[in-house]
């Protein structure tokens, strides 16, 4: 999910299993990701609306992977044999003002480091680290990860 003038991209590793049956990221009702955009940019309402306001503030999000096998949602658990990452050389020609890459847990930077390759056209974009979102990582109190995301995402997105 992107809008043309998309300026920091925020990268999973691969959807979890109620993500892929319900069709929308981060769709596990523990998961992070959705509160802490509503209390960073006031992002609420169903899940076509929250994804309109995301595209509105210029944040895209997608993942690292296209496919890859894993039984169950842990990152932990991918197989990296037959993985394949999405095809982020058209994503960065489709969208030219990015100049974030947020990535939404190690695991995510961790692939993106082992399948992509930016061209040198690109080096000015900035990568974080973020911590997950996921409810398996709770080991930062959601305050923790509030703080973190905010402080990467604010100074770049309107």
């Amino acid at each position: 999910m992107a809008g043309p003038d998309a300026r920091a991209l925020v990268l999973g590793s691969l959807p979890g299993q109620r993500s892929i049956a319900e069709q929308q990221y981060y769709a596990h009702p523990q998961n992070a990701f959705w509160p802490i955009m509503c209390e960073l940019f006031g992002i609420r309402g169903d899940y076509g609306f929250r994804c309109q306001q995301l595209i509105g503030h210029r944040i895209a999000v997608w993942d690292v992977l296209a496919c890859a096998i894993r039984a169950g949602s842990m990152d932990t658990d991918i197989r990296l044999g037959g993985a394949r990452a999405n095809d982020f050389e058209e994503f960065f020609i489709a969208h030219p003002e990015i100049q974030l890459i947020a990535f939404n847990g190690k695991k995510a930077e961790l692939l993106f480091e082992r399948f992509v390759r930016l061209p040198a056209v690109h080096e000015s974009i900035r990568c974080v680290g973020l911590p997950s979102t996921s409810p398996a990582y709770a080991a930062m109190s959601f305050s923790g990860k509030l703080l973190a995301w905010r402080q990467a995402l604010q100074s770049i997105v309107t």
